[in-house]
């Protein structure tokens, strides 16, 4: 195999140990939700898949249900469960009306009944109903996006602007009981940020969506920055949550298939939470100390990176990383650095990610394609693009952050 066909096997096969069927499947079977009605509400990325092992599992059992998911991820009709798709990552009018109809679901159960929520990452986007303008919301929502704010600040401010965000959705639903299975997108697993915690009481406070305000320097309305000063629940005694999968599941499974091709597999960390120029970088950096180790190894980072906007071009986190990561690792032998999303986009692409190797930057020379100015164009899916250096899976049906994979190979 090349270097970049052990990179699609990688990829390929890690996502596939994360996807969320068995999962799911281990969250609900053989689990008695008592004598009252079952209703079930899925949303984010990796919603529909969910939803289809929920609808599979619990059959007659489930009253009846709905998916809200991302543009083009629902592949096809699930028994018992009406499918939404909707804006990500900027809410849109679908969002708000696949919300409407949810709220509308559960919104005169009783004590005996029980709500299954199933939940992954772009929830925050996807399961909206706001509490300021949709006009404002969008620009709010862009302001975070290009300030380079990370997911917990963006969720510690737009759970205040919603009605459904920061535990309120569980508070919708009450008296019935609600069995939250969820898989995380979040470094560490934190269960009140994830999708901005619909289910789970905010452990974030008014303070910090004001810090949060004030160190972006966020333009907002009178009435938002009322509405920042406005608490979120601190309990829910009628959740239940558990976590189905997190990026640690992925990077072990990386690890896992690296070993079955040959290299020594080592976890740097699963909470990468930096630039993705700088992530780039750093491996490439690692690359360069471990050349003339005899034995092949791979270096694996889980978690999610940051871009800060600053040019017009497009591309991705991950597709920014592997460019990023080409300079340094130009001329090296059997070298190569690789990262993707595990819900198969990154960014307003259709990308998964990207890969380079000790050649990327000699072939975008030849093309007349300048690594630095396209990295300060944001312009890193062209580039790749040119260098054959795109990683296209389609949407994969889970969201547990993104990886990273530094080979070194040796014969």
């Amino acid at each position: 195999m090349t270097l970049r066909e052990e990179a699609d096997a990688i990829v390929r096969e890690s996502i596939r140990q994360v996807l969320p069927d068995e999962a799911v499947a281990r969250a609900l079977q053989g689990r008695d939700f008592g004598s009252g009605k079952l209703y079930v509400v899925a949303v984010g990325k990796a919603a529909w898949q969910m939803a289809r092992t929920a609808s599979d599992i619990l059959g007659r059992r489930m009253e009846s249900g709905i998916c809200i998911t991302k543009y083009g991820h629902v592949k096809g009709e699930i028994g018992g469960i009406r499918c939404f798709e909707a804006g990500h990552p900027v809410p849109d009018e679908n969002s708000f009306q696949a919300t409407e109809e949810v709220l509308r679901l559960v919104g005169n159960l009783g004590v005996e009944d029980t709500v299954v929520f199933l939940l992954s990452g772009g929830g925050s986007a996807l399961f909206e109903k706001p509490l300021v303008s949709r006009k404002e919301l969008a620009d709010i929502t862009d302001q975070l996006l290009a300030c380079g704010a990370d997911i917990v600040e963006m969720n510690t401010v737009r759970k205040r602007l919603s009605a459904v965000k920061g535990g309120r959705f569980a508070e919708n639903c009450r008296p019935a009981k609600v069995y939250s299975v969820i898989l995380s997108d979040i470094l560490g697993d934190p269960l009140d940020m994830i999708a901005s915690g619909p289910a789970y009481p905010d452990s974030s406070t008014c303070a910090q969506a004001l810090t949060i305000a004030s160190k972006y320097s966020l333009e907002l309305s009178e009435k938002t920055i009322g509405l920042l000063n406005r608490e979120t629940p601190k309990s829910l005694s009628n959740v239940e949550t558990v976590v189905t999968g997190s990026v640690k599941n992925l990077c072990r499974a990386a690890a896992a298939v690296c070993k079955e091709l040959g290299y020594e597999p080592h976890i740097l960390t699963d909470r990468l939470d930096c630039q993705a120029r700088e992530a780039g970088r750093f491996l490439a950096a690692i690359a360069k100390s471990h050349q003339a180790d005899r034995k092949s190894l791979a270096y694996i980072a889980g978690g999610e990176t940051v871009v800060f906007l600053t040019g017009k071009g497009k591309g991705g986190r991950n597709q920014e990383l592997a460019l990023a990561a080409a300079e340094g690792i130009c001329g090296l032998e059997d070298t190569a650095v690789f990262s993707v999303g595990s819900d198969g986009t990154d960014g307003p692409t259709d990308a998964a990610g990207g890969y380079c190797d000790g050649r990327t930057k000699q072939i975008l020379n030849r093309l007349g394609v300048d690594i630095y100015r396209t990295l300060q164009e944001n312009d890193s899916y062209e580039a790749l693009r040119k260098a054959g250096g795109l990683i296209l899976t389609g949407a994969t049906g889970t969201n547990v952050n993104d990886v990273a994979v530094l080979l070194i190979r040796r014969h």
